[in-house]
């Protein structure tokens, strides 16, 4: 620090009262100054740092409570794993009353809150939630088995013995598949999925095999309006 110059005043100029003022050196003034500006530049870091705290602290607060459910996430935001099937019957095994349940993992930098109610942040590796898919309920009745017997033996009613229809495949058997018309018939039925397992269970087809789905409509079918020409 540089002393800011004044005018000199010659000793006879001064009043009476100030010849006995001692004026302190300028290092010492220097000192004070640097001391105030130290205080001054704590102070205004203590007030920056609870500033920025504040502000970090409301911020959480308002990213917390507008953090949603994990199962709500968006698709795109989630990957879920594929079950794990059961080589006996083709399905998830844990299918219970037609419903299984896989993991969902949330994408990298995804915040949502957990069943607990906690807000994570995820990396891609962890599991956020698990979803509801639908499985099939299946009793042992092999669609591939079907459909040979049906082709090979469909004419002595084995395939309608094997789906559990013995009046069926009596009456098979005495007519010679209804002289072959039944025979075609039950094959294109047992082929197409349409004919079944008389307990109404499902065939056991390959998870990732051909499957036939049935549509139907019900109340909450939407139904677009047909507007008159």
């Amino acid at each position: 620090m540089v002393c800011r110059a004044f005018p000199v005043l010659h000793h006879s100029e001064f009043p009476a009262c100030c010849k006995s003022v001692k004026v302190p050196p300028c290092h010492v003034i220097e000192g004070i100054m640097a001391s105030s500006r130290r205080r001054l530049l704590c102070v205004r870091s203590g007030a920056l740092s609870l500033l920025f705290y504040c502000v970090y602290s409301h911020l959480q607060l308002v990213l917390s409570e507008e953090a949603e459910n994990c199962q709500n996430l968006r698709l795109g935001q989630y990957k879920c794993n594929d079950p794990k099937i059961d080589e006996s019957t083709q399905e998830p095994e844990n299918c219970r009353d037609m419903t299984a349940w896989v993991e969902c993992l949330p994408a990298p930098n995804i915040s949502c809150r957990l069943s607990n109610g906690t807000v994570f942040r995820f990396s891609g590796d962890e599991v956020g939630f698990n979803k509801s898919i639908p499985c099939r309920n299946v009793s042992g009745y092999s669609y591939k088995v079907a459909v040979a017997l049906s082709l090979f033996l469909g004419w002595l009613g084995a395939d309608r013995f094997y789906l559990g229809y013995p009046a069926l495949g009596l009456l098979k058997f005495c007519t010679v598949g209804f002289c072959g018309i039944g025979t075609l018939i039950d094959f294109i039925l047992i082929a197409m999925q349409i004919v079944g397992p008389a307990d109404g269970s499902n065939y056991i087809v390959d998870y990732y095999g051909a499957r036939l789905t049935r549509l139907s409509i019900t109340n909450e079918t939407f139904r677009k309006p047909h507007h008159s020409l």
